[in-house]
């Protein structure tokens, strides 16, 4: 017979354990339309989503009892309804499919990857599709109403944007929809990402406006129209300039590359610091703990100020952030 401790640890490890498995369940829940359906109806069949979705019905009904476990949804049979922490999980969920879809098979990878021997190169063995298909929304609760804050208060008229690290071209699509008077110019490493901000900008009817440039930010070469530009961004990609000495050269040679830039906004995660482990808001602990899994440097914001300082950048405004991962703006100007 257990005593009274021994049962509260049970029951702690199960809440422990039926998370896990719930996390899986918000992600595939999320892509596969549940949460918006039970968002925008109030309820669902479970058996009947599954009909109308191709799914199989016994797998789909245990989907929503993962949820249910940890009180996300209420289920009564097939009957499922928002319970009392779906509004926040709603808001969240794109982290769990970061997690989960995007970083299962690094996370599943631990055992090995902590091992030096197999340290060798780069270690990345993440979902890159997933990735994008998370960080398109964390970037919309994340950063959005602060970069658009930050571009509106530009103080000068703008003819030409480049963005570092572009992916899918949304930040430039967007951001030409707003100054009808300017183009853009996107560059990535990723020629697939490139291909589908090309078939978006043809959709955006932008084509004539916006120019892809297929290279590696970090060793790019000069080009004629960069001379051109005004302004520059970066977000969520300042990180692989670290280490320190090669974040410094990096940012030097974008100030020569780009060599009439009046601002530039550069959007990133910071370490956090001075938080205990027990503390960390939603979404934290996984990044950090899978960017030191990948030998990928996170800096503190100190790290990023003294780099501007030696690289030739002066911050002229820090939009500080701070909802899950140390976000920042820094707001740059050539010294």
């Amino acid at each position: 017979m257990i005593d009274a401790q021994e049962a509260r640890s049970w029951k702690s490890a199960a809440q422990l354990y039926n998370s896990a498995v719930a996390a899986s369940a918000i992600g595939a829940a999320w892509e596969l339309g549940a949460l918006d359906e039970l968002q925008d109806e109030g309820a669902l069949d479970a058996h009947e989503f599954a009909a109308r979705n191709d799914l199989d019905p016994a797998a789909t009904l245990a989907m929503f009892r993962a949820l249910a476990a940890v009180n996300i949804v209420e289920r009564d049979g097939t009957r499922v309804t928002p319970a009392a922490d779906f509004a926040e999980i709603q808001q969240t969920r794109s982290f769990f499919h970061w997690l989960t879809r995007g970083s299962g098979e690094l996370f599943r990878q631990m055992p090995l990857v902590l091992q030096n021997q197999h340290r060798k190169g780069e270690i990345d063995p993440r979902d890159p599709a997933a990735v994008t298909y998370a960080c398109r929304e964390i970037n919309t609760l994340t950063y959005d109403p602060w970069f658009w804050s930050a571009v509106d208060g530009i103080d000068f008229d703008f003819t030409m944007v480049a963005d570092l690290g572009c992916g899918n071209g949304d930040r430039l699509i967007k951001i030409l929809g707003r100054r009808p008077g300017a183009n853009g110019i996107g560059i990535d490493i990723a020629a697939d990402s490139l291909k589908v901000a090309e078939s978006d900008a043809a959709g955006a009817g932008l084509s004539d406006r916006l120019t892809f440039v297929t290279s590696d930010v970090r060793t790019m070469d000069r080009r004629p129209e960069f001379t051109e530009v005004e302004l520059l961004t970066c977000f969520m990609m300042g990180h692989d300039f670290w280490p320190r000495e090669r974040c410094v050269a990096t940012l030097a040679r974008i100030r020569e590359l780009f060599p009439n830039v009046k601002r530039f906004l550069l959007g990133d995660a910071t370490r956090t610091v001075g938080t205990a482990d027990q503390e960390l808001p939603v979404f934290t602990l996984g990044f950090e703990v899978a960017h030191d899994m990948m030998g990928v440097f996170l800096p503190t914001v100190a790290d990023w100020e003294s780099a501007f300082a030696e690289s030739g950048w002066r911050v002229r405004h820090k939009h500080a952030i701070d909802m899950t991962v140390g976000e920042v703006i820094f707001e740059l100007e050539p010294a």
